[in-house]
């Protein structure tokens, strides 16, 4: 029986069902899963402490919007959508289990006409501790894709047992084959790592305080918020910019790493969409509730100064992503055009202020030497009074203009009228 089983419906690993084989991977890393504790109850209450001290960084609009791209996911108009959505920094899914197909990956990246690619390396679960052949392996894909991409993701969910890694310890050991192969023979190349999905930085703390000769050019992460709803609502006290916060800090206090955050992975489920989602029904969310939470998302991750880059996953895939791609046909989701006109809105501006109101939350922003405000509630009715008449854009593109703004959740644009 295969411990590993791919789902080509929602683009991940199904849990690993053979409980003793976990069993006995997990008793080889209790040493490891030792040190996580020990080292995340130092490193915790000093980052806490310091966390005010920290330096925010300027983020550059232009390459902050990201979008994930599958060569599996309709590649003869991947480049046709994605010059349509007005993206310009794209991410690849590379996967090490088909190895033998890396030419196809890579012929797929070069079809992308855009600013900037990010390689995803998925790991094999099955060829995580062969580092005679991943020291070879990683030499290729350097090889092959460094021509045209210049950023890589080293492992993937490391906190997920499903994807392979029983510990931190078997990630770092991982990377540090794709380390020596950079340091060596790829120095112009940016690794990123660790790849920890959700809020448990826990794992982080470990992959950033280590005994191994490895080091990250920026941190990549999956950071996730679905659970809790909208990207408002907390988890231990942590909404999503102070989640972002405490990420950032530990990067920055980190001798491991730079404080370039990335991350590259994110979404909401969408209901109906079964085999699809990711997660079960009940934890899955209304296209509206997905399009709300989804421009929410990025403007605070952005206005958080914390974030270089967050690449939305996926651009095609019916349970998560922008364009439902089931019996042949291209179905866009309205997230698709509230992410072309959050592009059209916010991509290449200047964030000035960015404000949590009692009822409501505000962005202050400069665009081609525009003034423009951005407004939205989280489950909150709100009504904004304007002296005179404002151009108003709606999260779909609708154009309006009016003195009174109702507002509930979803995003809206403002500007003066010249």
């Amino acid at each position: 029986m295969k411990v590993f089983n791919w789902d080509p419906y929602s683009d991940q690993y199904e849990p690993i069902v053979d409980k003793t084989f976990k069993k006995e991977q997990r008793k080889k890393a209790f040493g490891s899963f030792l040190y996580t504790v020990f080292i995340s109850l130092i490193v915790f209450p000093f980052t806490l402490l310091f966390l005010s001290l920290i330096k925010k960084r300027d983020i550059n609009t232009s390459d902050f919007f990201g979008m994930s791209v599958n060569l599996d996911k309709e590649p003869e108009l991947t480049s046709e959508l994605i010059n349509e959505l007005g993206v310009k920094n794209l991410l690849v899914r590379f996967d090490m289990a088909d190895f033998k197909n890396i030419d196809k990956y890579v012929d797929f990246v070069k079809t992308l006409q855009c600013d900037s690619i990010l390689i995803n390396i998925m790991q094999d679960p099955y060829m995580i501790k062969d580092y005679a052949v991943l020291e070879k392996q990683f030499k290729i894909i350097f090889e092959k894709f460094s021509p045209h991409a210049q950023i890589f993701q080293v492992g993937t969910t490391i906190n997920r047992v499903k994807w392979g890694f029983f510990s931190v310890n078997d990630y770092l050991k991982f990377y540090k084959i794709a380390y020596k192969i950079k340091k060596r023979d790829f120095k112009e190349l940016k690794l990123l790592g660790p790849s920890v999905i959700d809020f448990e930085y826990h794992f982080l703390a470990h992959s950033l305080f280590n005994f191994y000769n490895l080091r990250f050019d920026g941190i990549s992460a999956l950071l996730y918020v679905d659970r809790r709803g909208a990207p408002e609502n907390t988890q231990a006290g942590f909404n999503l910019i102070s989640k972002i916060n405490l990420l950032y800090a530990l990067a920055t206090f980190s001798p491991k790493s730079t404080n370039e955050v990335y991350i590259t992975e994110v979404n909401w489920p969408i209901k109906n969409t079964a085999p699809y989602a990711p997660t079960s029904e009940a934890r899955c969310f209304s296209l509206d509730k997905y399009t709300n939470y989804m421009v929410r998302y990025y403007l605070q991750s952005l206005c958080s100064n914390m974030v270089k880059a967050v690449y939305w996953h996926q651009l095609i895939a019916p349970g998560l992503g922008l364009i439902d791609n089931r019996e042949g046909k291209i179905v866009k989701y309205p997230a698709f055009n509230a992410f072309k006109v959050m592009l059209e809105q916010v991509q290449g501006a200047k964030i000035i202020n960015y404000i949590e109101h009692k009822d409501f939350y505000e962005v202050v922003m400069e665009k081609d030497e525009i003034k423009k405000q951005v407004f939205w509630t989280n489950d909150k009715k709100h009504i904004l009074n304007f002296n005179k008449m404002m151009k108003i854009t709606y999260q779909n593109g609708e154009i309006k203009e009016r003195k009174e703004i109702k507002l509930f959740n979803e995003v809206v644009y403002i500007q003066e009228i010249s």
